[in-house]
């Protein structure tokens, strides 16, 4: 590992931790030529999941994207943001540990977290059912409203 200072490329790893989560080990290093002490994160790589939208494009997939359509059907609504980033944090590890081909339609992804956002709040459930499934109508929302009960 090269010094962050010198550039040597000689250090030593005093002093080594894993995270909380699991997902990464911490150590700390000391140049053998400056002596000046450095951090540095080992993490798994992981293959990134790819999501093919309706219109047949690809893009990787972005926990953000869902976090923010979370959020604004969630809008007003007594929900720890806390809840919502576990929600994402519990699709990712879903979509990695179980996505074999490494491609997922958004509409897969979308059904997704409707199955979990009803467990959570059936008001923030309908705002984002309603913007995910493209409501045209009154009936298409009175027939989701229909499947609540």
């Amino acid at each position: 590992m090269h010094c962050v200072f010198c550039r040597v490329k000689d250090s030593k790893v005093t002093n080594s931790r894993t995270s909380k989560d699991g997902g990464s080990i911490r150590r700390r290093r000391q140049c053998r030529s400056c002596g000046r002490r450095f951090t540095t994160y080992e993490r798994i790589e992981i293959t990134p999941v790819i999501v093919i939208k309706r219109d047949l494009s690809r893009e990787m997939f972005n926990k953000k994207k869902i976090l923010k359509g979370l959020l604004r059907a969630c809008e007003k609504r007594p929900i720890p943001i806390i809840v919502l980033e576990n929600l994402v944090y519990e699709l990712e590890r879903y979509l990695h540990d179980t996505n074999l081909e490494r491609e997922i339609s958004s509409a897969q992804i979308g059904e997704l977290v409707l199955g979990k956002l009803k467990d959570i709040d059936e008001v923030a459930y309908i705002r984002f059912a309603s913007v995910y499934r493209k409501f045209s109508s009154m009936s298409s929302f009175l027939n989701e409203l229909q499947s609540l009960k």
